[in-house]
């Protein structure tokens, strides 16, 4: 089985998700790190995930969603997934 990461995401759906997830952070004004604090993940790894770098687990789209004051369904609607 081929690992999901950027490379195989033809899609681009892992961008999608990251490019949402920065723009709703934007928007409530928080910086990445302040974010990546709130939602309990680590800056460096938020930052991968905000440019669709990693595959993000359901536990962490899940307190990603929290951090933003959404739901997980909503966030990825939003993304257009």
């Amino acid at each position: 089985m081929v690992r999901v990461s950027k490379k195989t995401d033809k899609d681009d759906l892992l961008v999608r998700l990251g490019a949402e997830v920065r723009a709703k952070r934007t928007v409530i004004g928080l910086s990445q790190e302040a974010f990546a604090d709130a939602a309990g993940i680590e800056r460096s790894h938020m930052g991968k995930i905000e440019r669709g770098e990693r595959n993000v687990s359901f536990l962490n789209i899940v307190r990603i969603a929290n951090a933003l004051g959404t739901s997980p369904s909503k966030l990825m609607q939003d993304a257009g997934l």
